[in-house]
């Protein structure tokens, strides 16, 4: 007479079934390249670059960074804060990567936003770091400038979005 499996067992081997099921859908965390000097990959010079660990090849859907702050300089209609307002705020930070979220502005030609933001409209914000206390010291900065009284910190992540046609 043959024992059931145990149950243990069959738990770790369905768990084991659904995590591997899901492998090909994971996305990658790549570092944040906030250096405007030295960007990563194929970015727009408005986006927000990081390391992207494997090629596209229709295998999942979208790719995220890892986490970062940003400090959000200024929030306005998406599509129509300009590539001259970015040009001529990142001469403020040059050390930070200044980025303006321009998510599907140029159709499939933007595909890239951000997490914890309202996707419905566009901003410009400036790469404040990985840690907290990084994020506190640009924002500091960008207030000791007075340029930007509604500047506020976020934690995010740059997501770009692929087009799996």
């Amino acid at each position: 007479m043959r024992s059931a499996p145990c149950p243990i067992t069959v738990v770790k081997f369905l768990l084991m079934t659904i995590l591997f099921g899901l492998a090909p859908f994971a996305l990658a965390q790549g570092k944040v390249c906030g250096d405007p000097a030295h960007p990563c990959g194929d970015f727009k010079p408005n986006e927000l670059s990081f390391k992207i660990m494997k090629k596209f090849n229709f295998d999942r859907p979208q790719d995220k960074s890892a986490p970062f702050y940003a400090v959000i300089l200024r929030s306005g209609e998406l599509c129509k804060i300009n590539e001259e307002e970015r040009v001529k705020t990142q001469a403020v930070f040059p050390n930070n990567k200044v980025f303006v979220h321009r998510y599907f502005c140029e159709d499939f030609n933007d595909k890239v936003t951000y997490t914890n933001i309202n996707k419905k409209f566009g901003f410009v914000a400036v790469y404040a770091g990985e840690t907290p206390a990084e994020a506190n010291k640009v924002l500091a900065q960008v207030k000791s400038t007075g340029q930007f009284p509604d500047a506020n910190l976020r934690r995010m992540q740059v997501v770009v979005t692929y087009q799996m046609e």
